[in-house]
């Protein structure tokens, strides 16, 4: 009697032990590069999206597995089916199956293929699945009908495994079914015992499978309201496009972005709920697409429409041609949202305004491509709205070198990189200097001097105006009260402060100046506070308050740049204001003269009528921006009282101030460099 090995041990003997791979795609061949993705007669519209790569594993043994015994006598006709002879069959218990029987009745699709890579059977649930006769299938070539030779890596892998170098080999075919349509399969490929010969491929029918993975994705990466590709899907292909192997061999090399945003979407949403207006962003999204299938049909390809969030929208141009195409894309786009939208019964007429940015792809992020164009569609809202607006590289420079700035505001006052110059306030009628200006500079270490208009705002907007202009305030104050010190047969000269209008709101600023007042001991008489007209005209409540109790302790109020913001006179006579400032445009008028040769009226006609109101009201009147000796004795004869400008001083160091507090007159010029 032959001795038959257990079922176990069969198994252990076979066992093929898997050292690298994954489910979803193998440890790269090293000398393979390509990808292990294709697809067999139906190409993907996206390329490899759906592919999946070949499990690899650990190679063979070269000697070969082991040899086993078998079991019994191989059947010749059924090389299959081994014979079980070492018992006869109880007549009282069924026979077992057969391997061929079980091969056939299987529900898994598989066969049975020789060395050289041809099969030799097959059973009925392959036939079904391929479309194929049953007997039609056996001699034919195995890698054929699943799609194995597509790509050399599961090419390699197979032929590896035929050769029983390889103990397994997975992977996912696309195949054409011979009725038409597309059949998802995975294909796995096992050695037979080495009695046997060959290899076994079984085939799964994954379409199902790979359906609803489909609808989970689109699902993912569209927009449920305009049901457009949402930011995801938008930055999987951006960030496609901005790869060097996606623009190297064709194409422009350029890409393009018009970066969309409505107009006033909040209003309709807070007015007619947010019913309406996911209708109208569903509107609009019907009208972009629309846009962007017209463009296409004159270029290469359509650009991609996304939503990226609330009621911003994007249109993606790859292989752009230039600047021109993406302006004629954003013409169109703008004219298409302009016109009016019927929902519900309501008829809505919005805006838009667009940023574009148009430029090599080479060199270019994501990040850096979508920053810039979010920066120049903030540029089209601050122009006016309603507009498309072209990115402009060098006044992107100026807004980062202002966002370098505002980060370093705050630190800069630590460092002590402010510094104070000061500008003569010159008598008309005695030409000697009754007070200065504070106006202060940075030095930046990066870049250079910088004077108020570059920083001022910046630090309004965040905040550090406030501890700015405390440290202002207290260095003037002492450089005024060293000077009254140091010259006391001189008549005491005022020193005066320009204050920013978030400084009242943000501080005390009363309880700010008395401690100044009194920590420096200047007399308040000689501090003036200076407040734009806009600022001042038509205040009330606490900066009202605050001006008052200021001029109730002494300090004098001056309006700056007087002419040129509200001009409500009927405030002059309820405000402590005790001086006027007229703004530099109406005297640099002066210069203007007619063919004749005579000075243009219009401008000091101005300038007398204002002096004149001043004085009635009780207050001083000082001229900013005086150059000339012509339009000081203008202003002279007019009857302004004070004097500022390059005719007396640039701006100097308190040292220079210091030399001309001695003199008895102000030349022109004395104060200059």
């Amino acid at each position: 009697m032959r001795k038959v090995f257990p079922a176990r041990q069969r198994a252990s003997a076979l066992r093929e032990r898997v050292v690298s791979g994954t489910s979803e795609g193998p440890t790269p061949a090293t000398e393979l590069n390509r990808p292990v993705v294709t697809e067999s007669e139906i190409p993907s519209a996206s390329g490899a999206e759906f592919s999946e790569p070949v499990e690899a594993v650990e190679p063979v043994d070269p000697a070969g597995p082991e040899p086993v015994e078998p079991a019994g006598p191989v059947d010749q006709a059924d090389p299959v089916r081994l014979v079980d002879s070492a018992e006869p069959a109880s007549s009282h218990s069924p026979a077992p199956p057969s391997y061929r029987s079980v091969f056939t009745a299987a529900p898994l699709a598989m066969a049975v293929v020789d060395r050289e890579g041809m099969v030799t059977g097959a059973n009925a649930a392959l036939a079904d699945l391929l479309g194929r006769d049953q007997d039609s299938l056996t001699g034919a070539v195995a890698a054929d009908l699943v799609d194995l030779a597509s790509d050399a890596r599961t090419w390699h892998a197979y032929r590896e495994l035929l050769r029983g170098r390889r103990a397994r080999l997975r992977c996912t075919r696309r195949l054409k079914h011979p009725e038409g349509h597309a059949l998802w399969v995975r294909v796995t490929v096992a050695p037979l015992p080495p009695d046997g010969g060959g290899v076994l491929v079984s085939v799964a029918d994954i379409s199902d499978h790979r359906a609803l993975q489909a609808r989970l994705r689109h699902l993912r990466m569209h927009d449920p309201v305009t049901r457009l590709p949402n930011r995801t899907l938008f930055f999987e292909r951006l960030t496609t496009a901005l790869e060097a192997e996606s623009y190297a061999e064709s194409g422009t090399g350029r890409i393009g972005v018009c970066y969309l945003d409505l107009d006033g979407f909040k209003a309709v949403n807070d007015t007619l709920g947010h019913r309406v207006g996911d209708q109208l962003l569903a509107a609009v999204a019907d009208r972009l697409t629309r846009c962007a299938q017209d463009a296409g049909r004159a270029r290469a390809g359509i650009p991609l429409v996304a939503r990226l969030g609330g009621d911003e929208f994007a249109l993606l141009v790859e292989d752009s041609t230039g600047t021109e195409q993406l302006a004629d894309l954003a013409e169109s786009l703008l004219d298409a949202i302009q016109e009016p939208f019927d929902l519900s019964g309501r008829r809505l007429k919005v805006s838009a305004s667009i940023g574009v940015v148009e430029r090599h792809a080479a060199g270019t992020t994501p990040t850096a491509l979508m920053q810039a164009a979010d920066t120049t569609l903030y540029w089209a809202k601050a122009d006016g709205k309603a507009r498309w607006t072209l990115f402009d590289p060098e006044r992107n420079a100026s807004r980062v070198t202002r966002q370098a700035l505002a980060s370093s505001l705050r630190p800069a006052i630590d460092r002590g990189e402010f510094a104070l110059e000061y500008q003569p306030l010159v008598g008309m009628d005695d030409d000697r200097v009754h007070g200065v200006e504070a106006l202060i500079r940075w030095h930046h270490p990066r870049f250079g001097t910088l004077t108020p208009n570059r920083f001022i705002s910046l630090a309004e907007e965040d905040g550090s105006i406030v501890p700015l202009g405390r440290w202002v305030l207290r260095t003037a104050c002492r450089q005024a009260r060293d000077w009254q010190t140091r010259y006391p047969d001189e008549p005491p000269i005022f020193v005066s402060v320009n204050v920013a209008v978030r400084q009242v709101w943000d501080s005390d600023l009363v309880a700010d100046v008395a401690d100044t007042l009194e920590e420096t001991g200047l007399p308040p008489h000689l501090l003036q506070l200076e407040l734009t007209e806009s600022a001042v005209m038509g205040s009330s409540g606490r900066p009202l308050q605050a001006l008052k109790a200021l001029s109730d302790m002494g300090v004098r109020i001056a309006i700056d740049d007087f002419g040129t913001g509200y001009s409500n006179l009927a405030y002059l006579s309820r405000l402590p204001v005790s001086v006027l400032k007229l703004d530099g445009s109406f005297v640099r008028g002066f210069q203007i003269e007619d063919r004749a040769g005579q000075g243009s009226p219009a401008d000091e006609v101005i300038v007398e009528a204002m002096v004149q109101l001043a004085h009635r009201l009780g207050l001083t009147v000082t001229a900013e921006c005086v150059e000339t000796s012509a339009q000081a004795t203008r202003l002279r004869r007019i009857g302004c009282d004070t004097g500022q400008g390059w005719l007396y001083s640039r701006p100097v160091p308190p040292d220079r101030i210091s030399e001309l507090l001695g003199t008895p007159g102000v030349q022109a010029g004395v104060g200059n460099p």
